[in-house]
Order: structure tokens, then sequence, then C-alpha cells
């Protein structure tokens, strides 16, 4: 399992418009979860400011909940 560290909760409040941009850019994306989305726009956010260089981050989808490679397991199908 990848070996990361997420000690702090970050709760915040949103209008039903920021919750459908935000939605709609993540479903976009494929992005995994809301939290995931809204790391990802918070680490373009302080990239683009210059507050913090990310040229060697991960992405959302490297992060899996399982051993080995999140890229390389296959969609469950249902039904």
């Amino acid at each position: 399992m990848t070996d990361l560290t997420r000690g702090e909760r970050l709760q915040i409040m949103l209008t039903p418009e920021e919750l459908k941009a935000l939605d709609d850019w993540r479903f976009s994306r494929r992005m995994p979860s809301r939290a995931a989305a809204v790391r990802e726009l918070l680490r373009r956010g302080l990239e683009v400011d210059g507050m913090i260089d990310f040229k060697d981050a991960r992405k959302s989808e490297d992060y899996g909940v399982t051993d080995g490679d999140a890229r390389s397991r296959r969609p469950i199908k249902e039904g």
C-alpha cells in the first residue's frame, strides 16, 4: 500500500454552484473522489501562484487502496 500520511482534515462549505463545478471538473477528468479533485485543484493553484513546486508530484490516480500500481488494476464490473 502507498505510504501516505494525511494527518490533517480540512472542512469547507460550498454553494450548490461551487459543488456542481467541482463535480463536473472531477467527472470530466475521471478523478477518484471529491477529495482528490480538491487536492489537485489546490496543487494547481499553488503551483501557478509560485508558492510550491510540484514538478515531481504524483497524480491522484497514483494513490490506490490496495498494493500495486493503481494504473494496472482493472475496474470492477458490476452485474
